[in-house]
Parts: structure tokens; sequence; C-alpha cells
């Protein structure tokens, strides 16, 4: 993949009942969902699953998904019909970290040191340390620079609570986003020796949980309290001035709180407790430097989204930097920032550049109006 001129995200609105929505969003990308499948299901085949495994693992998550909701369930068939493709497909690129870590796990085939893997720089900045007096929630996306290519901004309507809206990758219900309760999300990777022990609930539907919610305290729960098969940090946030950061085990979920009215989070346990309780196993050394850099760029005086933007832009220690170039790794796959993504939980926007170390051209998407393409962020 080369992409020396990103393009925007493509914007798909759904709404009506679980299969009507997944019906319209498969019609929309199919191209964007097929390449999504392609990604992960290539890694199945890389990994020497025949047929029948990947069937049986499948089957495994798809069941945990049915058992945390069926609406879900139901949203992937429709997303299968409507891009045609099957229901598996869309199950594996909604459990795709769970699934691709537990086949290597069965191959006895661990991922290399420097492999890609689904990084990321987040950021709460709190009303008391911003500049417009409302709740700034960010991050960077480390991932698969192929990913540029098949994400999308999903605005979803629903009958039965708020309305959301989610950067993701298609064919997924939920990756980071916020609702129109005022209630933000967005992901960091983390690992553990105590990952894939256990059963648990695919990220993706934990993300997707916390953006049906009406209230924060909810949200709150659904990441706290759902059993996971692997470790994540997740970072929550309401528009009415609170933010909270959870490093998550499998079985046990540790709270960060701001510190001068923000938190910025890598990927590597911080909470005193958990490094008490387990062992960091991921281990990724620009990770120790990225959190530090930008809460050294962001200072200490009133931080606004454009200061925000700047401290994610930051290329010290390039090309392991917070905002990381495409360049290859040692499986010859390309890894990158992906995505610069800034919510404004308020006003209900959230800018996102693609490729942002190649790419300054942010596109503003919204929970009511319509996509609008922003000036250039300065050099």
């Amino acid at each position: 993949m080369t992409t020396p001129n990103p393009q925007p995200f493509p914007f798909i609105a759904i709404s009506g009942s679980p299969y009507e929505r997944g019906l319209q969003y498969g019609r929309a990308v199919p191209e964007r969902i097929k390449r999504s499948i392609g990604l992960y299901g290539g890694t199945l085949d890389e990994l020497d699953l025949d047929a029948r495994e990947k069937a049986r693992l499948i089957g495994r998550f798809a069941d945990e998904i049915a058992a945390f909701g069926a609406h879900y369930l139901e949203e992937m068939k429709g997303i299968a019909d409507g891009a045609g493709v099957s229901l598996d497909d869309i199950v594996l690129v909604n459990a795709r970290t769970e699934i691709v870590a537990q086949a290597r796990r069965e191959k006895n085939k661990p991922e290399a040191e420097d492999d890609a893997v689904d990084g990321c720089t987040g950021a709460i900045i709190l009303q008391e340390r911003s500049s417009t007096g409302r709740v700034i929630h960010g991050m960077n996306w480390d991932w698969r620079a192929e990913c540029a290519e098949t994400a999308i901004v999903l605005r979803v309507s629903r009958d039965d609570g708020p309305n959301f809206m989610t950067f993701v990758e298609a064919g997924a219900l939920a990756r980071c986003g916020m609702n129109e309760a005022g209630i933000a999300i967005t992901a960091n990777y983390l690992e553990s020796e105590r990952d894939y022990r256990q059963s648990g609930i695919p990220l993706v539907l934990i993300r997707r949980k916390v953006l049906e919610q009406r209230h924060f305290a909810m949200a709150v729960r659904a990441v706290a309290a759902t059993p996971k098969a692997c470790s994540n940090n997740m970072m929550l946030s309401t528009a009415e001035g609170f933010g909270i950061d959870f490093e998550c085990a499998p079985d046990e979920a540790f709270p960060i709180y701001p510190s001068d009215g923000l938190i910025v989070h890598a990927n590597h346990w911080v909470s005193p407790v958990a490094l008490a309780k387990l062992k960091d196993a991921g281990l990724l050394g620009d990770s120790f430097y990225r959190d530090w850099r930008v809460r050294k760029l962001l200072g200490d005086g009133k931080i606004s989204p454009d200061d925000l933007k700047a401290a994610f832009f930051d290329d010290f220690a390039a090309p392991f930097a917070v905002c990381r170039p495409v360049l290859p790794n040692s499986a010859g796959d390309l890894s990158a920032t992906v995505a610069m993504i800034i919510m404004d939980t308020t006003s209900g926007t959230m800018d996102v550049a693609p490729l942002p170390a190649h790419c300054r051209d942010f596109t503003r998407y919204s929970l009511k109006d319509a996509p609008v393409s922003l000036a250039r962020a300065a050099e």
C-alpha cells in the first residue's frame, strides 16, 4: 500500500431496526468491508487454519456475542447480507483481536516483537484545562496502514437509545466514538500474562455497549464489569465534565483518575495496583515516551483542540513516534498512525485525519450535520 494522499474516511448514516441498520451499512461500503475481511482472514490463512478450525473459533465468539446481546448478531447479519459476505466473516471483523490471538496461541505462532500492534496514544482534557470550557477527548490509532482504506465514520440513529457516531473498521460495530448523551470512548492496546485464559466479550462489543448508554455510570459499568478474553485500556469521558481511564485485565479493571485536569495513556500499564498484581506482557518500547511527550507538549496552561492535535502530530524519536509514518515491519506488513481523532462531546463533533504523519487534512463529522472539510492543520 502506498497512500501519499489519503482520502477522507467515508461517512455512513444508518437507522431502523438492528438488521435494517446492518443492511444499510453493508450496502453502503461493501468493498471496504471485504478489505477488512481480507486483512484478518488473510492472517488466519497465514496461520494455517483450515476451514473447520476457522469455523470453530469464529463460532465460539459468535456465541459470546449472541449471549451478550442478540441485537448485535442481528446487525452483523444485516451487514453480511448487505455486503454479500458470510456472517462468519463479519464476526471475524468484530472479534479480530481475540480470534487472531487465539489462533496464534493454538498454532504456537507468537507475533514477532516488531509486528504491528493495535497501539494508540489517547488523551482526555477536562473542562478546567480546556480553552473552550468543554471536554476534549482524542487519540492516535496505530495499526495496519491498510486500514486507512478500510475504516469509516458511522452514524447510527436508534429507536431504543441515544444515537451515536463511531470511527470504525468497515464491518465492525464500534471502535472509538461518542453518543448524543455526551459519552465518549477511546481504547489502547495492553497485554498481560492473564490474556486468553478465559472466555470473554470481544472488545468491539464492549465499546459498542458504552456508546448505547444514556448514563455515564452504565458506560463505566460496561467497561469495568464485562469479562474480557484479553487486556485492553479504555478511556471514558462525559460532556458533564469527568473522565476516567480503565486499564483492564480480562478479569479485573484498574481505574486511573485525571491528574491536573487531564489523562494521557499509551500502551503500557501505569496503575500501581495493576503493576503489583500482573505482568506487562506488551512492552512496546515507544509507549514509554509517547504518553510523556504528549503531556510535555500540552504544558501547564489551557489546552485547545488544536493544541491536542499538535501534540498528537509529535515526531520525536521518529519513526516510532506519537505520530507514526507508514513503515514496514518484520513480516512485511505496513504499520502507521492510521488516524487522528479529536472529539468534542458537547458539540457532538469528531475531527478525523487519515494517516496524519502524511496528511494534515481533517474532516469534521457530526452527530447532526453533514461532514465538512477543515483548514489544514499547521505544520
